[in-house]
């Protein structure tokens, strides 16, 4: 069973031109710095669905790698932050499966332990067979 990241943003208006320009930054960015090659990354749909308000709108899937989860959903909300900011007039909607994602003005997007190094490493040694399920400890 796999596990999705989606965001989508709506309004009455249509992106202008400098929110588009904006928001083909935020994506080359994202794409330039993602850490991973062979994991999904920001996935914006195609914006066929302009009539219905939706203006941005994608999806990612998350790795089955523990040891990627954390820094794939830390990048994809730091580049979902950047798209908020940078069309900030929408309406924003940003949820893992059923789970909402809040938002923060000073932090953007973010679920706990996203950006814990300890938590990170934890993961991904418990995925290597080095972590305490891996020595034969109970955890």
């Amino acid at each position: 069973m796999s596990v999705s990241l989606y965001y989508s943003a709506h309004r009455a208006t249509p992106l202008t031109e400098a929110e588009s320009a904006s928001v083909e930054r935020v994506v080359a960015a994202h794409m330039a710095s993602f850490p991973y090659d062979d994991e999904e990354s920001l996935y914006l749909y195609d914006r066929g669905a302009a009539e219905s308000g939706e203006i941005v709108a994608g999806s990612t899937k998350m790795p089955f790698d523990p040891g990627r989860l954390m820094p794939v959903i830390a990048h994809v909300l730091d580049s979902v932050t950047e798209l908020r900011r940078a069309v900030p007039d929408a309406e924003w909607r940003v949820h893992m499966d059923d789970l909402d994602v809040p938002w923060d003005e000073a932090e953007g997007y973010a679920l706990p332990g996203m950006r814990d190094a300890d938590l990170i490493a934890e993961l991904a040694a418990d995925h290597d067979g080095g972590g305490a399920a891996g020595r034969g400890r109970r955890a």
